[in-house]
């Protein structure tokens, strides 16, 4: 009976293994720095970025991807961080670009961190929300996620999800399924938006700003930059012949634990919501309506 059991679940465990994906916790194997190397620290498993007055500092994978998940343990730039942005993001390239935003926005001490997320699809973003975090980013290392499959985008803090951006084309709104994306993160002073709208300005009398770095995982399809995107969009399906773990029907949607979370999170620290801002948006955009439909 075991030996059958283990033949079995050796099939199984084969059927889901594929090639080209890919999970590590080195930075270097995914990733290299793109800008002011000298402001990189490497502590053994840890990477720091810093901030002064000269420069910030930014990251990039070395490949780029479509579908799967990527994930990064950070630890926020502890104390006064007024002015300083700290963001974590995935995107394509070229004016008509597909990205998911994390940008963690600094704060006068004692203040709450502020994470703002946004989707841009086909050069357009205008889909900010902001939320409180519950929990102090600066003091302990804390996972940020996108997992991203042809039916939904989920931004996730701890694996809770704090936001969804779900497939509507049936609606006639586009979704980002066709372009391959690069996994970013960086560091820098936005003192003119990020704190208080631009009224707290960053004290470089605190600099270094420092961000600390850990835990590099992406589990998802490599896209050479060789192959066309079409193609590179059928590789990374699930067809009869091969099964990526994000096409599974059981990720196809949030679970009904997920959803309560999700909802916990809005009600308790959503602190701004685009779809509910009708100074900006007289007219409800309208994956707002469909969404709202959805929750309720």
């Amino acid at each position: 009976m075991a030996v059958s059991v283990f033949k079995m679940l050796g099939f199984f465990v084969g059927f889901f293994l594929i090639v080209g994906l890919v999970s590590s916790a080195k930075f270097d194997e995914l990733f290299q720095p793109s800008w002011a190397l000298d402001h990189f620290a490497y502590e053994g498993e840890l990477l720091r970025l810093k901030l002064d007055n000269y420069s910030g500092a930014g990251f990039q994978s070395k490949s780029k991807y479509m579908f799967g998940k990527v994930t990064v343990h950070i630890k926020l730039v502890e104390g006064d961080s007024a002015g300083t942005v700290t963001a974590f993001y995935m995107s394509s390239e070229g004016p008509y670009h597909n990205e998911f935003d994390f940008e963690f926005l600094g704060n006068t001490t004692g203040e709450p961190y502020l994470v703002q997320t946004n989707v841009y699809v086909n050069g357009v973003g205008n889909k900010e929300q902001r939320l409180n975090l519950w929990f102090d980013p600066t003091k302990d290392f804390h996972s940020y996620s996108f997992l991203w499959n042809q039916r939904h985008v989920v931004f996730l803090v701890d694996e809770i999800p704090i936001r969804l951006h779900t497939n509507m084309e049936n609606k006639g709104i586009p979704f980002p399924k066709d372009q391959a994306m690069g996994v970013y993160s960086s560091i820098w002073n936005a003192d003119d938006w990020a704190t208080q709208g631009g009224r707290v300005k960053t004290d470089w009398s605190h600099a270094p700003f420092v961000a600390s770095y850990k835990g590099f995982e992406i589990d998802a399809c490599e896209c050479p930059v060789s192959v066309a995107a079409a193609d590179n969009a059928k590789k990374c399906s699930s067809s009869g012949e091969k099964r990526y773990w994000w096409d599974e029907p059981t990720l196809s949607e949030l679970n009904a634990h997920q959803s309560h979370q999700l909802l916990w999170v809005k009600a308790n620290h959503m602190v701004y919501d685009y779809c509910s801002d009708t100074a900006r948006f007289p007219v409800t955009p309208l994956e707002c309506l469909h969404h709202s439909h959805r929750h309720h």
